[in-house]
């Protein structure tokens, strides 16, 4: 590496940032020398800006290169003057085989100069979380990462798969490397009964959740509920899951009330990669009007916007899913 180097990575895809980082530090540095060429800043750390700018103008010392990493910076958020003025004049200037890694949560605001500054001299990756509800683009993250692990699987493994993890990059590498090691030898594609039998599904369980809800079975759901709380699942996976699920429900349920028989355009309009699935999912709303699970929605959108406020995940969920078993029990005549 000749020239020197800045990174912009930036999403709320921790596991996947981490990886990229990895593969960073492994083209970057030496490892005989890395301890003294790497440098980690935290956003706590006095000065962490000017602290990685200082770092990164250190030539690196023997052999490799230099990787100074700026983590959760807010500088795509909010950038003084000042800041501005250093960045301004060290991005230009790094010296040979120095390389800045800045990373942040948060998308970048495309007003800023200290944006419009990275746009200009650093390589920037984006690493979103793919919504629940986007089953086809979750189904296309399972099939394109098993290849990375040279594991093949059936179509209806490879959507159980994506049901069961859902946006959870960290627990789909886990789960495919226990298939790959599962596996051995064999060019069998994996099945979904396989699949079900040796991948852990909290996913899952929050569709059991909203299949509950759905039948305004709240004893069922309440169970469910400090079930997922007890293995941990964080309360805004949870949440996302049912906003999925019901508005993939709401979609179905319009579709065929204004008459649509068509699976594939229903399947289409509610990002259902496998039409199959319509018959079925018309058959667990016939018993619910559009304006029930409406208001489902609007319930788990209070819910989710509870949550990021910091209200207490286990009290609040069944709070919310109480009203919604009654929304969902008084079925439409």
């Amino acid at each position: 590496m000749s020239q020197g180097q800045v990174y912009f990575y930036w999403g709320e895809d921790d596991f996947a940032i981490a990886q990229a980082v990895e593969e960073l530090r492994k083209l970057v540095l030496d490892p005989h020398w890395a301890s003294f060429n790497y440098d980690k800043i935290a956003p706590t750390e006095t000065n962490a800006v000017i602290q990685a700018l200082n770092q990164v103008m250190t030539p690196p010392f023997g052999m490799g290169g230099r990787l100074v990493w700026l983590v959760d910076t807010t500088l795509s958020q909010q950038c003084s003057e000042n800041l501005l003025s250093e960045l301004e004049r060290t991005l230009p200037a790094l010296p040979q085989q120095s390389v800045l890694l800045i990373t942040s949560r948060h998308r970048p605001d495309g007003r800023l100069k200290s944006t419009k500054l990275l746009q200009k001299y650093a390589h920037i990756r984006e690493f979103s979380l793919i919504p629940p509800w986007k089953t086809e683009q979750l189904l296309k993250r399972v099939q394109s990462t098993a290849k990375e692990f040279d594991l093949k699987l059936t179509l209806a493994g490879a959507e159980l798969l994506a049901e069961s993890v859902g946006n959870n990059t960290s627990q789909l590498f886990n789960e495919l490397k226990k298939l790959r090691i599962y596996a051995g030898n064999t060019t069998e594609p994996l099945d979904e009964g396989t699949i079900a039998t040796l991948v852990t599904s909290n996913t899952q369980n929050s569709l059991q959740l909203a299949a509950a809800i759905r039948q305004g079975n709240g004893a069922k759901a309440l169970e469910l509920v400090a079930d997922l709380i007890n293995k941990n699942e964080p309360a805004l996976r949870i949440v996302a899951t049912l906003i999925g699920q019901f508005r993939t429900w709401l979609w179905v349920k319009i579709m065929v009330s204004e008459g649509e028989r068509d699976q594939r355009l229903i399947a289409t309009a509610a990002q259902i990669s496998n039409p199959k699935r319509i018959y079925f999912l018309t058959r667990e709303v016939e018993s619910l009007s559009v304006r029930q699970l409406t208001s489902t929605l609007r319930v788990l959108l209070e819910l989710e916007v509870n949550l990021k406020r910091g209200y207490e995940p286990l009290s609040t969920l069944q709070t919310k899913t109480i009203k919604l078993c009654q929304i969902c029990y008084h079925k439409h005549k």
